[in-house]
This record gives structure tokens, sequence and C-alpha cells, in this order.
């Protein structure tokens, strides 16, 4: 048989060789650092016997494919410790996922983070024993015939549930053996560092009608150092959790009356409002005109939009004069709505219209998480209304704005385009040019991308932008998406050059994404400590005596009429505890008063992060605060 390599080269092998054997013969080093392989696209073991041609591209673990192998070995070691300590356990599912992987286990007695150590030390055990882990197949009435003499009801019913032509595959590792598709790696030393992460309640299939169960959540690396590294990260993410900032900081809650629609406090108004503020001036220079839709409209609208078939289950509806209406979960037909409300020529477009709308989704309990997954947010949403022959130039202007954007907040990026979901709607031809047209867009700006197979909207394909933070995470967050379909839906037109009826083109695109969710981002990506423009109190001017109250207040009027956001500290506290409490609350500037200030006219100026700056007269802080301001410095 003949395998064509990575480098383009084909060798020639007999046929059932194992993958390990031809990855030997060409490197040692790589035999140790693989752990799966791609043959034609689909990912095997390597102890897989190869019988025809092929092409074979070796995996590692820097490899993201490798990885989630190398991962979902590891979900196996854990399920095995797991079973060796609490025998009477139920095996539900456990895949690899982004940075680690899981175990769901049916247990009368919940696990606790305090099992980790027990567990922990039977996971370095089962790696130390270097069990083989062996893969075989069976018919359909002997694999059920197998999980229930093994008492295990879940793999029981993902094989009842398996189409009738399913391959059914196992996999054993000394005494355990786990019903899966795998691949694996070779044997259980191969994997060289694990930590479990965390515990918590999981429905058995995401249903909350089924059973909840135990997940077990961990990580794996084949270098420890890598592994101490990323625990690191995941300390840093703990002192960064939003939810605990916006406590700390006063911005936000999310109280037991409300799970899952957030209390702005005064402070986190703040930053909202100056979020929207600097969209609204932004897109207002980029020519968009703002708009303002209802939240609750007729269910027909939903059912003619596709979103009624396509997303119901996450809407709340209401019936009004008997007649069902649903809460808006997207603005777009709302938009539509605007649209048709008069006739447009050719000369109209395109047509920018945004929208900083209020929408509500059902989430499950489960999936809420602070500001990050809510069930009430406020989209940044635009509608961009065209000819074909402006959408190349229309996708760029928006790919523009987005960058432009990002760089105030220092966001790096990268970029995804997804196509053609399986449940989606509209012909392939339209498919085909909306997805074309966004690849081409990107080809000229000549911006590096990866393909998301599958990841599109329901009715179009679309760009996604995932930034990230600070500490390296990611977070997707802005999408252009093209649209054939709306228009078709609810029969826009405009009139063109001929006097003709036709349609327009839609694009839909956020920026921020949900306001909500970007102060998250921004709440973690900045620590609490948010750039002088952002910062809900930008100055605070401290005291060291009462006798510099009235040259005080004089400073706070001069501070707010140039425009900056200050307050100030006169209590009778030691300057110390006032500086202390001001950097806990992440105040960017403190102005230090005392009898020498007020008598040279002057402030000791320190600067978050730096400390003391040194003495400055007040006009000279003032100007140079502006200049920060203004300018929207990081």
């Amino acid at each position: 048989m003949n395998m064509k390599l990575k480098d383009g080269s084909v060798r020639e092998y007999a046929q059932g060789t194992a993958v390990i054997d031809i990855v030997r013969e060409l490197s040692e080093g790589l035999a140790r650092k693989a752990v799966a392989a791609e043959l034609d696209g689909r990912i095997v073991g390597l102890t897989t016997p190869l019988t025809d041609d092929g092409a074979l591209n070796i995996l590692t673990f820097d490899d993201e494919k490798g990885r989630d192998v190398y991962r979902h070995t590891a979900a196996h070691i854990m399920a095995q410790a797991v079973k060796r300590l609490y025998p009477d356990v139920k095996l539900a599912i456990g895949p690899a996922i982004e940075n680690g992987f899981y175990y769901d286990f049916d247990t009368e007695r919940p696990f606790s983070v305090e099992d980790f150590e027990a567990i922990e030390t039977e996971m370095k055990k089962i790696i130390g024993e270097k069990l083989p882990i062996e893969r075989f197949e069976l018919p359909r009435e002997d694999a059920l015939a197998l999980v229930e003499q093994m008492n295990e009801p879940y793999k029981a019913e993902l094989i009842r549930d398996l189409p009738e032509d399913a391959v059914i595959s196992f996999y054993r590792q000394g005494e355990y053996t786990d019903m899966c598709a795998g691949p694996h790696l070779p044997d259980t030393g191969r994997v060289k560092a694990t930590k479990l992460l965390s515990v918590a309640g999981a429905y058995w299939r995401g249903s909350e009608k089924n059973k909840m169960l135990q997940r077990i959540y961990g990580t794996a690396f084949d270098d420890r150092k890598e592994l101490k590294a990323y625990l690191d990260r995941i300390e840093e993410a703990k002192m960064r959790d939003h939810r605990k900032l916006g406590r700390e900081l006063d911005l936000f809650s999310i109280l037991d009356e409300g799970p899952g629609f957030p209390f702005f406090h005064p402070k986190g108004m703040i930053v909202r409002n100056l979020l929207e503020d600097y969209w609204r001036r932004i897109h207002t220079e980029a020519g968009y005109q703002e708009i303002k839709t209802p939240i609750m409209l007729n269910r027909e609208l939903w059912m003619r939009s596709g979103h009624w078939e396509h997303y119901r289950e996450n809407m709340y509806t209401s019936v009004i004069d008997e007649t069902p209406f649903a809460i808006k979960p997207m603005n777009c037909p709302g938009g539509m709505l605007l649209y048709k409300r008069r006739k447009w020529s050719y000369r109209d477009l395109p047509m920018r219209v945004g929208e900083l709308g209020l929408v509500h989704r059902h989430e499950l309990s489960g999936a809420l998480h602070g500001l990050m997954r809510v069930r009430c947010f406020t989209q940044d949403d635009a509608h961009i209304f065209m000819r074909e022959d402006q959408m190349i130039d229309e996708i760029n202007g928006v790919i523009d704005l987005t960058t432009s954007v990002y760089d105030v907040f220092g966001f790096k990026y990268n970029l995804e385009l997804s196509t053609r979901p399986e449940n989606s709607m509209g012909s392939d031809e339209a498919w085909e040019m909306a997805t074309g047209t966004l690849r081409e867009a990107l080809n000229r700006k000549g911006l590096p991308y990866k393909i998301n197979e599958g990841d599109g909207a329901f009715y179009g394909p679309k760009i996604d932008f995932h930034l990230e933070d600070s500490i390296g995470r990611t977070w997707q967050c802005g999408t252009i998406q093209l649209d054939f379909q709306m228009p078709e839906l609810f029969d826009l037109t405009y009139t063109n050059e001929r006097n003709e009826e036709v349609r327009p083109v839609m694009v839909h695109r956020v920026i921020y994404g949900s306001i909500e969710r970007f102060i998250g981002i921004l709440t973690e990506h900045f620590a609490g400590a948010f750039p002088l423009w952002l910062s809900p109190e930008q100055v605070r001017v401290l005291s060291i005596t009462d006798r510099v109250d009235d040259y005080v207040k004089e400073l706070i009027g001069k501070l707010r009429a140039a425009g900056l956001r200050a307050s100030a500290d006169l209590r009778n506290e030691k300057i110390g505890f006032k500086i202390r409490e001001a950097v806990t609350e992440r105040i960017p500037y403190m102005l230090v008063v005392g009898d020498n200030e007020m008598g040279e006219g002057t402030v000791a100026v320190r600067r978050r992060g730096q400390g003391d700056i040194g003495s400055m007269r007040c006009d000279e802080f003032i100007a140079m605060a502006c200049r920060e301001n203004d300018g929207k410095a990081i």
C-alpha cells in the first residue's frame, strides 16, 4: 500500500502495518511525541493497522486533534480510577473539551473537591501501570449484553440509540472497559501530567427531564511545566472573575429574584453608558442611523422569520387579546418591518441602521454565568440593506469598523468563516454565493482566517471575531452575517435602475455582541482596572488634614468642569488607609493634598499601578488626564 505523508512524499508499506511502526521508521523522536494520526481526514489511534492507500498525517499534543485524543484518554483514566475507588458508580460519557476533559457519573454519594486527592492518586497508579489500551468491536446484541453484564445502564441506552449499521467499539485498559468511539493513546503510561479541577451537576444528555449526574472536570498535558503554567492561568482567571469584581467594585449584581437578569448599579451604568455613547458616536460617523424596535411582537412574525421553527424553545411567549406574542430573542425581524415601511430606490442603498436592542432568551439555569450567559441582554445590532454590487465594500467596511473598536481596548483577535449548518434555510446557490462573498471580502483584506464548518446562522454564513484577552483566553464577540433569506421571507424590495422591483441583500452584524457580556469580558481583561476613559471614578482627591477641605472642594469643581469624574475623600482617616482603599477600588488617579500642596496650589499625584509620580499644578494634571481620557488610552 502507498501512504502519502504530510511533506507530500509517498512511501510504500506492507498491508497491515500499524501507524506507530510507520512513525518509528520516520523518526524515533516523532514516535515519542506522537499521540494519534489523521488518515484521509479521519482520526485513528497509533496501534491502528493500515490496509489501503491513503494520506497520513501524524498528530502530536501540539495539534488540537492530538490534544483531544490525549485528553480523552485521560478522561478514561479518571473514570477507571473512580470505578476502582467507588465500584457502584455508573458511567455516562467522558469527552475531551477545550483545555481539558470531563466524565459524568451517576452516584448516590455526590463527589466533592475533597475526593480529588484520592482519585488523582489512583490515576497516577494507573498511569504508572502503563496498561495497554486495546480496541475491539462487537455486534449490537453482544455489545448490549456486555454493558448490561457490567451494570452500565447509560451505556446500554447509548447503544440502543445508535443507528442499526453503527460500528460499536470498546476500549479496554486493565480491568476497565468502556464503550467509546475513540481513538486513544496506545497505553495509559503516555499521559504525563493531569489535574482534576472542579465538580458540577449535569443532566444526562443535557435535559432537565433526566437525572442529575456528577461531572468531574480535569485537564492533562504532556509536560508538567505546561500544566503548572495552565493552573497558574486558572488562578489568575479566578482573581479576574467578573462576578467577584462586579461585587467588589459595586458594578452589577444578579439576585435570586431574577436569575439571569442582571441589575446594573450606578458605577456599572457609567461603564455601560460610556460604551453605548462610544458606539453611537462611531456609528453616526460611519453612516448608520439608530432605530428602536418593540420588545414583544406577534408570533406570526417569528414564524415568518424562521425563528419560531429554529429557536422557539429559547423564546419567552405571552398572549395579548387572545393572540400569541413572543418577546424578541433577536432584533432582526423588527428591522425588516421598519424597512418595509416605504418604497426604496437603488440610490437609497446601502442603508445602515443600528439598534441597541434588549433581547430575551431562555437559558437553562445551569448554563447561567454572571454577565457572560444571561437571559436578557442588549445586542449592539446593526443591519445593512444593500445591492449585490455593494456587498464586498460593505462587509469590508464592517470589518474595518469592528477592528477599530477592538484596537481601542487592546484586543488581539482571530477570524473564522462559519459555513452552512445542517439546520438551515435557503437554496444551495444562495448559500454558495453568500459564503463565497464573505471569503472574497476576507481575501481582499488580506486577513488570515479559519473555516468553521457548519457553524453559520440558520439563514446565512458568517465571519466571527474571536478576541484574545490579557491572559490568553478567547471570546467570540463580533460577527458579520450575510443573509439572502430574510429579504425573501419578508418580501423586501427596492427599485433598480430599470425601475424593476428587486431584492436587497442583508448584513446582520454586532461588534460588542452583547453589552452585558462585553462588560464582563472587559472587567476580566483589565482585572477591574478599567482604562481612565471607562473608569466609573477617574480621580479621587485625598485630604491629609481637614484644613485643606475647602481647597479639595475647589479642586473637585475644576476636575468636574473639565469633564472628569472625580470625588473627594475628606474622612478623618490616615492617608495610608485612604490610599489603600482607593487602590483596592482601582481608582486610576489619586491626588493627595496637604498643607504644602494647598500653599503651593499643587497636588501630589499617584497613578494606579505606578504609585507616586510627583507633584503637579492642578491645571497641569487636568490637561494630562484629559489627554489620556479623550484619547481613550489603555
